[in-house]
């Protein structure tokens, strides 16, 4: 009976595990919705500039492919069922992901994925993961820009209204997620 309790203590049951895993995966949802409301609205297009992509990519790069995928699957859920996560400039639930900006929500669990897949399977250096967040935004921006090119019905206009903007303040939001990531993992890890 002992040796039962004992065991108990030193392995977590997988209640708790499973537990454990749900609230790190709500909680990088709600990070990524508090960077949602860091927004300036342009008035030339209808994009904002936000610090969402910083949470996407910074998700991505802590928590990996599957639970980076999982984060941005409940951020979208939560959005869809009108809880006020993602930008005020926007309408908010499912009419903002069906709106202009919807491709660049649509993709971010798969930015996440991305980003978290290419740092967990290299040696998570910072030129990887630098690289890691510049290829998760060549798939945020295919997915925003697709999407503004059939609301606009002009591949042009998408670029104007979603990329020429953006390309300067997405590089710097990369590289503090990046960094952030880099001294966060630095942290965790045992000093040698």
């Amino acid at each position: 009976m002992a040796k039962v309790a004992v065991q108990t203590l030193e392995r977590p049951s997988k209640t708790v595990e499973w537990a454990k895993q749900a609230a790190i995966v709500i909680g990088a949802s709600l990070v990524v919705a508090l960077c949602a409301r860091v927004t300036v609205p342009l008035p030339f297009t209808p994009v904002p500039l936000t610090l969402q992509n910083f949470g996407v990519v910074l998700v991505g790069l802590l928590l990996g492919s599957r639970r980076g995928f999982a984060a941005l699957a409940v951020y979208l859920m939560e959005g869809a069922a009108g809880l006020p996560v993602f930008s005020p400039v926007g309408p908010g639930g499912i009419a903002q992901i069906i709106g202009p900006t919807g491709g660049f929500l649509m993709a971010y669990p798969l930015v996440a994925f991305t980003a978290g897949w290419i740092y967990e399977h290299t040696s998570r250096r910072f030129g990887w993961a630098v690289l890691s967040g510049f290829v998760a935004a060549c798939v945020l921006f295919a997915g925003g820009l697709g999407w503004l090119a059939y609301w606009t019905h002009s591949v042009s206009l998408a670029f104007r209204y979603g990329l020429y903007w953006f390309v300067f303040a997405e590089v710097i939001k990369i590289l503090l997620a990046v960094g952030f990531a880099e001294r966060w993992n630095k942290r965790l890890s045992p000093q040698a």
